[in-house]
């Protein structure tokens, strides 16, 4: 049994790696369950020296991890490098801050000295996804794992390398052998071989960054086992300009929302809701700004935009389009798949979408941007609510108070107001509805996999 990496730009196999088969990846369950109960006995500050080098490790290998992000899913070296970037940042706020997160909280009672202390949950296993290979799985880890918990990772097959470097970039941190440890499954046994994970009592939760699909069939395994679980699944993000909005801001700040990993991320804003007085122009900008992306080798200096990761992800950008122009959509640009090797697809702009349509009804995966104009701002709230998604929202208005109002009608995770939707690792992260429960990052994300423990002595 093995997984064949494959790049995206070219269509070439990278990598063909052997696979765990069942004996193996409980060899590795066997080793990690202990070396994660030594880990979580080991002192606060020992370790947190492992994450401060962690830290320092990635920004030292910045170039190397990098280059394996993009020849693995394509998106240009200096988003990679962001990632890699941004994982360092992580590593040094949980640093600086995990004593604040996790100390003893003493409790006034009479007759007893009480206190609560946050203690690590155990080993948790992480079904991490592939379009930020390393963020993705390092914003989990790095809290799970300065709290005392161990990591058991199966991350996405297309991005096994990025996967088996994560596990050597903490190795050489400094973290003790077993404490993160990465399974390479092939995706014909990934969901028999979670769901045994989870069954088993070595196993003490589960976090989950995918399909709703996937969220579904891991949440229930879950359920039946109470575990505690978090799922950040899909979304599709309504980004509502309305009338006073800083228009050439707003339609500007659009192209990156939508366009960043080739609109390959859960938070990409997805559905482009623009009140009818200012349509024409944020539409002129953000089609312009659309138009001037440079699509292209994701390794060469001045490409914005690479492929779509996987050649089906294309393919279903592909029948999102042609369904919902076929149902009244128009595409102000792009709409075909480029020729050539690799799977790129043109940045594509849809106007006219409305619910009932793939585009608006959907989650898109990729280089595609449904745009809906809204009579006024009660036609755009409910335009923005007509999804079952709740991940992450962005309304622009150059009043405030405007912009916080109306965001407080539409469910969702995060709402940014004059912003994209980012995640920070000083804020919690996740969704509502069907983008899932639980919260990453900040230190809520820190507290979902610790033990929240009530100890009481007796004067």
């Amino acid at each position: 049994m093995s997984v064949t990496t494959v790049n995206p730009t070219t269509g070439a196999e990278l990598t063909t790696y052997e696979s765990h088969d069942d004996a193996a990846v409980d060899r590795l369950l066997s080793a990690a369950h202990p070396a994660t109960a030594r880990w979580g006995l080991r002192a606060l500050d020992a370790r947190t020296a492992v994450v401060e080098r962690l830290s320092a490790v990635l920004r030292e290998r910045a170039a190397d991890i990098s280059a394996l992000i993009t020849a693995e899913m394509g998106k240009p070296l200096a988003e990679a490098a962001g990632e890699v970037e941004k994982a360092a940042a992580t590593a040094g706020f949980y640093v600086g801050h995990a004593g604040e997160f996790l100390r003893d909280t003493a409790v006034e009672i009479d007759g007893a000295d009480a206190w609560v202390a946050r203690e690590p949950l155990g080993l948790v296993l992480a079904v991490m996804p592939w379009n930020f290979p390393l963020w993705q799985a390092m914003r989990f880890a790095i809290p799970a794992i300065i709290a005392g918990n161990g990591v058991f990772l199966k991350h996405s097959p297309n991005v096994t390398g990025s996967a088996l470097l994560i596990q050597e970039l903490w190795e050489q941190a400094g973290l003790p052998s077993g404490v993160f440890t990465t399974i390479v499954v092939e995706e014909s046994r990934v969901l028999g071989v979670t769901e045994r994970l989870i069954a088993d009592d070595r196993i003490a939760g589960v976090t989950l960054t995918g399909s709703n699909r996937a969220g579904s069939a891991v949440g229930a395994a879950a359920g039946r086992m109470i575990k505690p679980s978090v799922l950040e699944l899909g979304g599709s993000d309504a980004y509502v300009v309305l009338s006073d909005a800083d228009v050439p801001a707003a339609a500007a700040a659009a192209v990156r929302a939508r366009f960043l990993n080739a609109g390959q991320s859960c938070v990409c804003a997805k559905r482009f809701i623009v009140e009818s007085t200012v349509a024409d122009e944020f539409t002129e900008v953000f089609v312009a700004g659309v138009k001037a992306l440079v699509v292209g080798d994701p390794a060469a200096a001045g490409t914005q935009m690479g492929p779509c990761a996987r050649a089906d992800l294309r393919a279903t950008i592909a029948r999102q389009v042609d369904e919902s122009v076929a149902a009244g959509a128009r595409a102000l640009t792009g709409g075909t798949a480029l020729p050539g090797p690799g799977y790129f697809y043109e940045p594509t702009v849809l106007a006219g979408t409305a619910p009932g349509m793939p585009a608006f009804d959907e989650e898109t995966f990729g280089p595609l941007a449904a745009l809906s104009v809204a009579a006024d701002e009660e036609e755009a709230a409910d335009l923005a609510t007509a999804t079952r998604f709740g991940l992450g929202l962005s309304v622009w208005s150059q009043d405030p108070a405007r912009a916080a109002t109306f965001a407080r009608q539409i469910p969702t995770g995060v709402a940014f107001l004059n912003s994209m939707v980012v995640s920070d690792p000083r804020l919690p992260f996740g969704g509502t509805r069907q983008s899932g429960y639980g919260r990453e990052l900040s230190g809520i994300g820190m507290l979902e996999f610790v033990n929240t423990r009530t100890y009481w002595s007796a004067r």
